[in-house]
């Protein structure tokens, strides 16, 4: 039996925060009824912190800090919660193939932390899947990175990888942030409410391997594991100047939109951006 082809795009530059949820929007609303699955890795043009879908700004934010710091803020269209995005691999998977990945979220879940598994396994590392973290996490406001949740990804008891993922009929949409480099105290400073006793039990792949660890190659194993894990080709994915267009429509209108960003309302035209 021929091995299923996905689609893979490695951003080799940085991109606004903006750009890069216009992009992962763009894959996940493209996907037909033929199972289609797109990878995706990519970077940050400057530090951004991301907010969850349904989180409330004022709770989880300091948007005074971010504006006098240069630090920009972005929505996703993901759950889960804030997200300091810095020096660090970003990961998503946009899928519709349900026999790959299951229909439910915890499963599809588990199975991209298993094929993640692998390829941080191809760069020396013991990783792991996390156990249930404590209530206080679950329930509360802080960062994503203070505890490793069910399934996900942690070394020697800390978190290394932290995702969220939406899910629209047999379409999902998973993506997360894998640190290269570990940003804690500006984390912590751009983190509501202020707790200078705050846990932090968050990780990076250059602090566990004990040496820099660049971009390029650790999107290599990376790729590497998720290909091994699916038992699946990659081949390159590139934009045609149409798709361009529509992801810098979605770019403009939604993710440099205000009203998406900060005033997040259920029910805002915002929600389910029609590009067809």
């Amino acid at each position: 039996m021929a091995m299923k082809e996905w689609g893979l795009i490695i951003e080799r530059l940085p991109l606004p925060g903006s750009m890069n949820m216009a992009v992962d929007e763009y894959l996940f609303r493209s996907l037909g009824q033929t199972p289609q699955t797109y990878v995706r890795f990519y970077q940050w043009e400057r530090p951004t912190a991301s907010l969850g879908y349904s989180q409330a700004v004022e709770k989880v934010v300091d948007l005074d800090f971010c504006r006098r710091n240069g630090i920009d803020v972005v929505r996703r269209i993901t759950g889960g919660k804030l997200v300091l995005h810095w020096r660090e691999i970003t990961y998503s998977i946009s899928s519709s193939d349900g026999q790959a990945f299951s229909s439910t979220l915890a499963e599809s879940y588990r199975l991209i932390s298993g094929g993640l598994i692998c390829g941080l396994k191809k760069m020396g590392l013991k990783a792991r899947l996390a156990d249930p973290p404590p209530a206080s996490y679950s329930k509360g406001n802080m960062p994503c990175f203070s505890y490793p949740a069910r399934d996900e990804i942690e070394v020697d008891g800390k978190k290394i990888v932290g995702s969220a993922q939406k899910r629209m009929g047999a379409r999902f949409l998973q993506h997360g942030s894998i640190p290269l480099f570990a940003d804690e105290d500006l984390l912590k400073q751009v983190t509501l409410p202020k707790d200078e006793n705050s846990q932090i039990l968050m990780t990076s792949l250059s602090e566990v391997l004990g040496r820099p660890v660049s971009f390029a190659w650790a999107v290599e194993r990376l790729a590497g594991g998720i290909a091994e894990s699916f038992r699946v080709n990659f081949k390159p994915k590139l934009f045609r100047s149409d798709e361009n267009a529509v992801i810098r429509q979605i770019q403009n209108e939604k993710y440099e939109n205000e009203e998406w960003t900060l005033g997040k309302r259920r029910g805002s035209s915002l929600d389910f951006f029609d590009f067809k």
